[in-house]
């Protein structure tokens, strides 16, 4: 018996597999972060299943009793509202649960966030670093700051009313040069994806009614980079 990760749409409901669609028909239970908002999609997939809620605030007491009713012989999927489950979602403490216990896992291919921001944004995606949504209060500088000498492009997620504070502190840490992208509802109706540097990016989206889930991509420190070449250089030729 197995548990399966599947992702879900992230806004356009045309954005799940067919593999998904088929392993939501035949699974004896799913898992979901919310029933309410899961029950629309499986009513669009005409998809009649029993689900359970399983959610940040409930899933370090769930995993044993979900666990053990995988072992027992159920074949049990974990979806989220949106996206694939483990990324900014609930899904760790469960995989790792089965896979101590030496319960299969498969993790099927599908929507994320990230992603398409990332290859969107005109950024290097060759390398990059997810660090998906910053502390909001205590840690948060911290985090930032550990990222300053980051040659690698950047990703971030963040809420809609987060979204100019975000900018307005990179641009402290990072410099106001600095390029970078910011995603908002994508695969929706109103998806929109804004390049520039970050100063500009604060001075457009200040103007703006946020709304939507947000992503933010940024290219790596540069200067580091070089500073790094120029000292190699200088190695090889005093060899």
């Amino acid at each position: 018996m197995k548990l399966y990760i599947v992702p879900t749409p992230i806004g356009n409901l045309e954005d799940i597999t067919l593999r998904a669609i088929r392993i939501l028909k035949e699974v004896d239970l799913i898992l979901a972060e919310d029933t309410r908002k899961s029950g629309i999609l499986l009513k669009h997939l005409n998809i009649d299943k029993k689900m359970f809620a399983h959610h940040q605030h409930n899933e370090h007491k769930t995993v044993e009793m979900i666990s053990e009713r995988i072992k027992n012989g159920e074949n049990i999927a974990l979806i989220t509202d949106a996206g694939t489950p483990g990324i900014s979602d609930p899904g760790f403490l469960l995989i790792r649960e089965c896979i101590a216990k030496g319960i299969e896992v498969e993790c099927l291919p599908g929507a994320t966030a990230f992603v398409p921001a990332l290859v969107n944004s005109g950024l290097p995606c060759d390398e990059f670093v997810f660090v998906g949504f910053l502390p909001q209060k205590k840690g948060r500088q911290t985090k930032i700051k550990s990222l300053i000498n980051e040659q690698r492009t950047i990703v971030f997620y963040e809420s809609p009313h987060r979204l100019v504070k975000a900018l307005e502190q990179f641009i402290e840490f990072f410099g106001a040069e600095r390029r970078g992208a910011v995603s908002r509802e994508l695969t929706k109706m109103f998806e929109e994806n804004k390049r520039g540097t970050l100063l500009e990016l604060v001075d457009y989206f200040k103007t703006k009614t946020i709304k939507g889930e947000i992503v933010i991509v940024m290219e790596g420190n540069k200067n580091k980079k070089k500073v790094e070449e120029e000292s190699e250089e200088s190695e090889e030729g005093n060899e």
